[in-house]
């Protein structure tokens, strides 16, 4: 970690609680109200609760505030999961006896639609001495600092590299504690983060981790694979789509992800995505034309790296129509969501729609 640029901003921080005290102690009293609220729920009353409350206690989580419809979210992962299932894996997160890193392993290959930020802020709330949040303003806070080996994508989030940004937050902590500040757990960490080193962050020019040599092993690219549909998913949702993956849209065509419109009582309109990581082009070119075949598909998107599409381009000329074929970056993908979630935060902050709670 870069000891210089974290001393500069603690300083600033600093000066910035002594000018401006009543707006930090509010955002300690803020935090301590919410890591109180969750810390007072108890293994059995989070395995006894029915579905109204299981949306609120997911439902405000800081993770949650992109989505102004919380109640389908928590549908969605109650239905993929079955809600006693899900109950039952995030107690074994939270109150289990294991190191973190392997409930986090267990409960991230178990759970599905629940992401690192939402984790990791469960788990900073039930112990925020030994948690930190682990999220894209983490991540790209970390990188500013010059913290080594940060993941880029949600799948490398595992429990060992969660143990490291825990380590490398309880380092920090320290730094503040030295310093001057009071209550130092991983909580303040992460408001310091967000009100301190964010803002430096984003007016920096950073510099990307660079690819891997040799490119991604198998199990690496299905990883990047299902994270890319995901994410498309979740756009597509974020945009008002109906939105789903693993859709058979004709026959001999599941395509990785859609997104429906209705169009009053006249019909609907589809868009289809395949997702390319590694394998043959051929599949997925196909799999597109076969998509074609549906009237109500108005588009289909193939989406890789700039190398794989510029093959995909070449190999599908004559077998798909160019004016029905579309190309989408893995990289835009996930700056699309990261961008969007944003925008979705601040507006769904406004509290324009009350809350269903």
């Amino acid at each position: 970690m870069n000891q210089e640029k974290l001393s500069a901003a603690i300083d600033s921080f600093l000066e910035n609680i002594r000018s401006n005290p009543s707006y930090y102690e509010k955002n300690h009293t803020e935090r301590n109200k919410r890591a109180n609220k969750y810390r007072a729920i108890s293994k059995a009353e989070l395995l006894k609760m029915e579905k109204d409350d299981f949306l609120e206690y997911i439902g405000r989580l800081w993770s949650m505030l992109m989505w102004g419809n919380k109640k389908f979210v928590v549908d969605t992962l109650i239905a993929d999961n079955g809600f006693d299932e899900l109950k039952q894996k995030l107690a074994e997160l939270l109150y289990g006896d294991d190191a973190v890193e392997k409930r986090w392993n267990t409960f991230e290959r178990s759970v599905k639609g629940v992401g690192p930020a939402t984790m990791s802020e469960l788990l900073t709330y039930s112990d925020p001495k030994e948690y930190a949040i682990l999220n894209k303003t983490t991540l790209l806070c970390f990188n500013y600092l010059d913290v080594p080996n940060m993941p880029k994508y949600n799948y490398q989030c595992t429990g060992e590299k969660y143990a490291e940004v825990c380590k490398f937050a309880k380092e920090i902590a320290a730094a503040l504690e030295a310093a001057g500040a009071k209550d130092c757990d991983l909580l303040a960490v992460d408001y310091f983060l967000w009100d301190e080193v964010l803002p430096i962050a984003t007016g920096s020019r950073t510099k990307a981790p660079a690819p891997r040599r040799g490119g991604k092993s198998g199990s690496e690219s299905q990883s990047l694979h299902d994270e890319v549909k995901e994410k498309i998913v979740e756009i597509g949702r974020l945009l008002g789509f109906e939105s789903r993956p693993e859709v058979k849209v004709s026959a001999g065509a599941i395509v990785d992800a859609v997104w429906e419109a209705k169009i009053g009582n006249m019909g609907k309109a589809i868009y289809v995505f395949e997702v390319q990581s590694k394998g043959s082009i051929d599949s997925l070119i196909l799999n597109l034309k076969r998509a074609m075949g549906n009237a109500a598909v108005q588009a289909v998107v193939a989406v890789a790296d700039e190398a794989q599409l510029g093959k995909i381009l070449s190999e599908s000329a004559g077998v798909i129509e160019k004016q029905s074929l579309r190309t989408w970056t893995v990289d835009d993908v996930l700056a699309v969501y990261d961008n969007l979630s944003r925008a979705h935060e601040s507006i769904n902050k406004l509290q324009l729609v009350p809350d269903s709670f």
